[in-house]
């Protein structure tokens, strides 16, 4: 059987550009997110079994690679079931092993706890353009903060960092599940039919408001229902007007501080916002994980059709490892996206040093070679990239290949 030289399907090698870049994204994550207090954790890449499946990943949980259980405790003779033969799998995300963590640690951290955690997950997932079954994310959370300061810090340090990369003219959307849901109560749905409802409704960007209609009907919801739901979306502006006309046509059904939160956070993000963006109210807004309580967020990028980053509140996910409701709210980037959109617009990372190649003549004497070495250890100190390679015999082949690859300067040095 002749060996694969191709990696598996969904997963990639990484040219030494692409890493240039990623290992840029990942010092600037850390320099803008600490900036903001926010500290680095790290969690195992496999979590166990239960936790992964405990219906809080939504669509995730269909996805999840399993492991097998090892040595002694596989026994196939005999298996009834998976519970039998799985008792681990890869993380499809970075929340619920987050989740799992703070209950495990909460005595030895502060409250409000401000964690940064970046990490490969992994979901089999099909692959397409920007997506892949083994990919780095990056997410913010604050844990333990029940008032809206967590979802506004969390907004301002990921626009922040996305401005950092010179993208312009992006997009936060903001929406609250409480409002999902009052306006699903307004229009007469049954709670049990509400992530049925949500789920064709985050179809809109699709099929548009008529295609939500038809699929709705088609479900069995009665026409009266559906035309007075989608007739308040015909309503809604994507702005601070949208939430007061919300406030008060769900009087009644609406928490009247969910509604002035957001209004609170999206005017607050305006005032001291440092980036080049826009934050709009979205109404069709509903994020797929089922384990969101409060408001909700994504971004996107002119040009990119998918989002690039999300979050939102989850005060009960925590809880269901400890017994006792803690409050959290994160935010994570899509990092694998990011770093395609910056490859694809060529996108040089600022320079400091510069890069400079030191070009030596194959035999060189010891003591000349030190002298070689002696210089580039001064150039480094300065802050400069220098390469030191032997001369090959198409010099000008190699010039031109370091030039390519971003070195300014090539200086020979003979015997």
């Amino acid at each position: 059987m002749s060996l694969k030289k191709k990696p598996v399907t969904g997963m990639k090698d990484i040219t030494p550009r692409e890493m240039e870049i990623r290992d840029y994204v990942i010092r600037l994550i850390k320099d803008t997110y600490s900036t903001f207090g926010f500290q680095s954790i790290e969690t195992p890449c496999v979590e166990h079994i239960e936790n992964l499946s405990s219906k809080q990943g939504g669509e995730n949980e269909k996805l999840i690679f399993k492991i097998l259980k090892r040595g002694e405790k596989l026994k196939l003779e005999g298996a009834s079931g998976e519970q039998d033969l799985v008792d681990g799998g890869l993380r499809y995300d970075l929340t619920v092993p987050l989740s799992r963590y703070y209950s495990n640690n909460a005595n030895d951290l502060p409250s409000p706890f401000k964690a940064l955690q970046m990490g490969n997950v992994w979901r089999a997932d099909r692959p397409q353009r920007g997506r892949y079954r083994q990919f780095m994310q990056c997410d913010i959370d604050i844990l333990g903060e029940p008032s809206i300061l967590a979802e506004i810090e969390l907004i301002l340090a990921t626009s922040t960092l996305v401005g950092k990369l010179d993208f312009e003219n992006f997009t936060i959307r903001i929406n609250d599940r409480k409002i999902l849901k009052a306006m699903a109560a307004y229009s007469g749905f049954a709670p049990e039919s509400y992530d049925l409802v949500f789920i064709i409704l985050d179809k809109m960007d699709k099929i548009g408001i008529d295609g939500v209609a038809e699929e709705l009907v088609k479900e069995g919801f009665p026409q009266e229902n559906v035309d007075k739901y989608l007739g308040l979306f015909k309503e809604i502006t994507n702005d601070l007007n949208g939430v007061r006309f919300l406030k008060e046509k769900l009087s009644g059904v609406l928490e009247e501080e969910c509604a002035s939160g957001l209004e609170t956070i999206i005017s607050s993000v305006e005032a001291v916002k440092t980036a080049n963006f826009q934050i709009v109210f979205d109404p069709t807004l509903v994020r797929g994980m089922s384990y969101y309580t409060g408001p909700i967020f994504e971004i996107s990028i002119d040009g990119f059709a998918g989002s690039v980053g999300g979050g939102g509140r989850y005060d009960e996910m925590i809880g269901k490892f400890t017994g006792q409701q803690t409050c959290a709210c994160g935010f994570s980037i899509g990092f694998e996206r990011i770093v395609m959109l910056l490859l694809e617009k060529d996108y040089q990372i600022p320079k400091t040093g510069g890069k400079k190649a030191f070009l030596i003549e194959k035999g060189m004497p010891a003591d000349k070679l030190l002298e070689v070495f002696q210089k580039a250890a001064e150039e480094r100190a300065l802050g400069s990239t220098v390469n030191v390679a032997v001369m090959k015999k198409n010099k000008k082949f190699q010039k031109d290949q370091l030039t390519a690859e971003g070195y300014e300067e090539i200086r020979e040095f003979f015997k």
